[in-house]
């Protein structure tokens, strides 16, 4: 069981904190390149328990900033995105993408000093369509995570973000813990109500899945399997990915090229980043399974794509309409019937509001972790031993400068012949045979 303390290490991403110092070690992506036009208004952005402005000059780039402005600290939200930067509307005090002040109009001429002034502002680049930002400290930045997804041709490559009102790592473990799918997505479903060709008939049958869990380059990595009929076993391999990403089982392995961040906005507060190949056997691109009848086993869905109006608030961009105010949606008349066995309406909903209702930072003394949490106690001890060696004695993940660490990581669903073959040994040839697209030459 952790405790409570080393829970605090593990969840606390401000500035000054063990965790905030790894997280500030590797590129974070924090908005849609498309939430920004050139000299339109600057966006309220949270990260890290930081709040930045972020903008697009006339030329085009991008620039992440912290909200205040260096003269007397009012916001530079409220700022003039005009020719080349960002003009704080108090003074007329005017700054570049890299934070340099380019006009100081309301110093005399001759007192002129915005040579010597300069915003807090961090490195961006973007790439799948996304802002990717560096908040880090080194004079050259590390390259970007090597996610075989970011290779791909960006017409091939589709991004969503959807905020989650809890703390980055219970968002994360909600992902890394398999067990689940066959009691919140699927309790209410028989095996002989699904057809035996389908790959969730495997989850179904046997609800208390066998493991293996290993640390790895990237950071940890599973196996959940069961029997697949004689001679046969059904995988489910599955990654958590330094500093806060995770690969689900959610597709075919052999084309199930993903990420998915859990990006800390602060302590309470997460943005689900996914990126995935549009052309891949996953979630996104099949039908979610289906009773024999056709109707889909984890609800319509319908409840968990409704999305509020995004806001200019800190917290107020990507929000799902169905939240702890309105019990997300709950339908206590279709749990009881066991028409959904959690009576909530589509499968990313369901683990949004498990998540959620652990409160904003869930405490770990209260839990009783079993031999089907291995993943996740597993994945803390890697997280916090990385945090400590890299406080107590400057050691970086091997991940922050070696991006190509990742492309050795995949998640997905198979079905292979039971010959013994050690777990490693049975990913790794299916690794081979997958889908790779060729690696990206960025400039």
């Amino acid at each position: 069981m952790t405790t409570s303390i080393e829970g605090a290490e593990l969840t606390q991403v401000g500035p000054g904190t063990a965790m905030g110092a790894l997280m500030r070690h590797y590129w974070l992506p924090a908005l849609k390149s498309s939430e920004l036009e050139r000299d339109g208004a600057p966006l309220r952005l949270m990260l890290l328990g930081e709040k930045l402005i972020a903008f697009r000059d006339s030329a085009g780039r991008v620039g992440v900033m912290d909200q205040r402005c260096p003269h007397r600290c009012a916001s530079l939200f409220l700022g003039r995105n005009e020719e080349g930067g960002i003009r704080c509307i108090y003074h007329g005090w005017k700054y570049d993408v890299a934070g340099n002040c380019i006009d100081m109009p309301s110093v005399p001429e001759h007192q002129d000093f915005k040579h010597k002034v300069k915003a807090k502002a961090y490195r961006v680049v973007e790439r799948a369509g996304l802002v990717w930002v560096y908040m880090g400290e080194r004079a050259e930045a590390p390259p970007l995570p090597g996610f075989e997804v970011l290779d791909l041709p960006p017409d091939e490559i589709n991004v969503s973000l959807m905020q989650r009102n809890c703390n980055w790592l219970q968002a994360l473990e909600g992902e890394i813990d398999t067990a689940h799918f066959g009691f919140l997505h699927g309790g209410h479903v028989k095996p002989e109500d699904v057809p035996e060709d389908e790959p969730f008939y495997n989850t179904i049958t046997n609800r208390a899945p066998h493991y293996h869990v290993a640390d790895a380059p990237w950071g940890t990595q599973y196996a959940g399997y069961r029997s697949a009929g004689p001679g046969r076993t059904y995988w489910r391999f599955a990654n958590s990915l330094f500093p806060c990403w995770s690969q689900a089982p959610n597709g075919e392995f052999l084309s199930h090229m993903h990420a998915r961040g859990w990006v800390p906005l602060d302590d309470g507060h997460t943005m689900f980043v996914f990126i995935w190949w549009k052309h891949a056997r996953s979630a996104q691109a099949l039908p979610q399974p289906t009773f024999r009848d056709g109707t889909p086993i984890g609800g319509t869905g319908r409840g968990g794509i409704k999305m509020l109006p995004n806001t200019t608030d800190w917290l107020g961009r990507w929000r799902m309409a169905m939240n702890e105010g309105n019990d997300w949606g709950m339908d206590r008349d279709a749990q009881r019937r066991n028409a959904i066995y959690s009576g909530i309406d589509g499968i990313h909903l369901q683990d949004q509001a498990i998540t959620e209702s652990m409160g904003p930072v869930t405490d770990f003394g209260f839990e009783h972790l079993a031999p089907s949490d291995q993943m996740i106690t597993r994945t803390r001890r890697r997280l916090l031993l990385a945090a400590r060696a890299l406080r107590d004695k400057g050691e970086r993940p091997a991940s922050v400068d070696d991006p190509g660490v990742y492309r050795a990581a995949r998640s997905g669903y198979f079905i292979a012949p039971d010959d013994q073959a050690p777990w490693r040994d049975v990913y790794d040839r299916t690794l081979a045979a997958a889908v790779h697209p060729p690696r990206a030459v960025v400039s």
